[in-house]
């Protein structure tokens, strides 16, 4: 929970003719994370200088193709049933996926003309609907638009609409060129219109209509005739339209009866081929007829995997196994196994990094800390409640995150009760530990307090990751190392007992002072010697670094002040709206409560959530979080159908 589970790195030496099944086996194996050849094994055939070749790049080529031709057919012409994988099936080999992509792209050939009848029958029906839509317009007209219409005649006809607040001035200006406007129809605001005048002043005339807002209505050829003949060869199109849909209908049955159970067997050979092809981006070495896969599993199993592959190649393979070396940690997955509870939160962790192999893992302390620092800003019974419920309520489409919500809200209320707050009335309950409102001094002090046993865990834990990491001296001296604590922890005690507070960390202030000087005077040394630049420049950085580390540091730790600040706010948002609704009448009092308290939910519910992620994010993450490891991705068989 705390840190990722201890992996080796595994180079798999086998038959290149077995690499399909080996890479199957893997898979089935469910946890094992391929990844690059590199040198330090001891194994010298598996080496990457020894093994130039790339045997499964053609293979992943080959299910590429397939995969794309298939995943096409199965819209079509199969199901997307959930497989399943007999225990004795093997991998196809790169000769099967080759004759799989002819057959497939033989039936990809028959679909294709069906598809494209299909489509095709389905945009003529979208412009029937064109059609149709502009003869309903038409119908109205009760005239043989072919007669009316005509390019050779010494009329000029324009059919279309205009707002109707413009129809009487249009037709005062027309009347001036012996035009004539003809209504036919009235849809909302818009007349729709014939406007009939000699050919000869048409220019004139769309000038006008122009200026009037005017929208020619395109008459198709197609509907270029009296509109009852137009309306019956729309429904005689229609017709022979439903009757080509229905043989193409039957087509594409027989082509389902015919290709669909070979297309389910592709579908699992595609299946069981997918290993390899995935495990060729990370790399599978050959030479001949020799192949190797490299890539890291958890230790607790390698016992397991030597049974595996022992049981399925009776020794034809060479299984080579080392521990990663503190320089690949970077490049070492990171497998972490988060219990159920756990789980929502770690989406949060993610969206920051995913942690270093072997560094400290901070989901558990961050849904601890994240929830804490929310309830203590958001502390309400009635408002938790709200947040809760909401949460229960659009759980199915939160998913995880509802789970979230949910702790929130419960968190929330457990701070309301402490607080004696339920939807921002303080006196109906009497808090059981303080209330904001009278306490602001103590509220700040608890917050800073607060503030710093958090930056004291996180500097723990960096000193912990450098450790680790090999990075010792680092560990020890740097201004975010045990130096850093050092310097801080006597600084926080000598300005305690400045305040008149000696009592509280029982350590006499000269003696806290002379501890920070020890620690600032190290990370100073630290920072003299890791600087390696010229006498004048190097005392310039020490100084500058030597000064930062302070500065962030009770920086960081003054910036939780804002857990305090918001919960005051909370309580001042809530006496505001009870002053407005003070001098309202009944209706209006409690009208104004609920809006009151659903502005606080929706508002400062979301700027809380905002800030304690912030929190966490820059005054915690940022002092030893790493955030650029690589996530532990296994091998899979994938079940469903359409999958990449």
């Amino acid at each position: 929970m705390f840190r990722a589970e201890p992996l080796v790195k595994i180079q798999l030496l086998m038959l290149a003719s077995e690499a399909p099944d080996a890479a199957l086996e893997l898979a089935r194996f469910g946890v094992f994370n391929p990844g690059e050849f590199n040198a330090g094994s001891d194994t010298r055939a598996a080496l990457p200088e020894s093994f130039p070749e790339s045997p499964a790049e053609r293979y992943r080529e080959a299910w590429l193709e397939a995969e794309s031709r298939l995943s096409k057919l199965l819209e079509q012409c199969g199901d997307s049933r959930l497989l399943e994988f007999p225990a004795d099936a093997a991998a196809p080999s790169l000769a099967d996926l080759q004759e799989l992509n002819v057959w497939l792209k033989e039936v990809w050939t028959a679909c294709l003309s069906c598809h494209e009848s299909e489509e095709r029958i389905l945009d003529e029906r979208k412009h029937l609907d064109a059609l149709e839509e502009t003869l309903t317009k038409l119908e109205r007209l009760n005239v043989d638009l072919a007669h009316l219409l005509r390019s050779d005649s010494l009329l000029s006809v324009n059919i279309g609409s205009l707002p109707a607040s413009g129809l009487k001035r249009v037709s005062e200006a027309l009347s001036m060129t012996s035009t004539l406007v003809s209504q036919f129809d009235h849809v909302g605001d818009q007349i729709f219109a014939v406007i009939a005048g000699p050919r000869f002043r048409q220019d004139e005339v769309r000038g006008l209509l122009a200026q009037a807002g005017w929208r020619e209505l395109p008459v198709p050829e197609e509907l270029r005739t009296h509109p009852l003949e137009a309306r019956a060869w729309l429904e005689n199109e229609r017709k022979r339209l439903a009757d080509l849909s229905g043989a193409e209908c039957e087509v594409m049955g027989v082509l389902r009866d015919q290709f669909g159970p070979r297309l389910n067997e592709a579908r699992l050979r595609v299946a069981l081929a997918r290993p390899l092809a995935e495990a060729a981006i990370a790399g599978v070495r050959g030479k001949g007829g020799l192949a190797a896969l490299a890539g890291w599993v958890p230790r607790r199993q390698l016992s397991a995997l030597r049974a595996l592959l022992e049981t399925r190649f009776h020794g034809r393979y060479l299984l080579d196994v080392r521990e990663p070396a503190p320089h690949e940690a970077a490049n070492v997955p990171s497998l972490v196994r988060y219990p159920g509870w756990l789980k929502p939160f770690v989406p949060l962790v993610k969206s920051y990094g995913v942690p270093r192999y072997g560094e400290f893992d901070p989901a558990l302390p961050f849904a601890f800390t994240y929830l804490l620092l929310f309830g203590a800003m958001f502390g309400d019974i009635g408002h938790g409640g709200v947040i809760l419920l909401l949460s229960l309520l659009f759980a199915r489409k939160l998913g995880r995150m509802a789970w979230v919500g949910a702790s929130a809200g419960v968190v929330s209320m457990l701070f309301g009760v402490l607080y004696g707050s339920i939807f921002g009335y303080e006196d109906i309950l009497h808090p059981v530990w303080l209330s904001p409102l009278h306490n602001p001094v103590h509220v700040l002090s608890v917050a800073v307090a607060f503030g710093v046993g958090f930056i004291v865990f996180t500097l723990l834990v960096n000193a912990r990751n450098k450790w680790v990491g090999g990075h010792i001296v680092e560990a020890l001296f740097d201004s975010t190392g045990i130096a850093g604590l050092v310097f801080y922890l006597g600084a926080v005690g000598g300005l305690v007992s400045v305040a008149g507070a000696e009592e509280i960390t029982g350590v006499p202030g000269n003696v806290a002072w002379m501890v920070a000087v020890i620690g600032i005077i190290v990370v100073a040394g630290f920072k003299w010697y890791e600087a390696k630049a010229g006498l004048g420049e190097r005392i310039l950085v020490t100084a500058i670094e030597t000064l930062e580390t302070g500065i962030n540091l009770f920086s960081n730790t003054l910036s939780f002040m804002r857990v305090a600040a918001f919960s005051l706010n909370h309580v001042a948002l809530a006496l505001a709206i009870f002053t407005l609704a003070a001098g309202l009448s009944v209706a209006g009092h409690w009208f104004t409560i609920a809006l009151g308290n659903v502005v606080i939910i929706v508002l400062e519910g979301g700027i809380v959530a905002i800030q304690a992620l912030r929190l966490m994010y820059y005054e915690g993450f940022s002092r030893f979080f790493s955030g650029d490891g690589v996530e532990f991705v296994p091998l899979r068989l994938e079940s469903q159908a359409g999958k990449n």
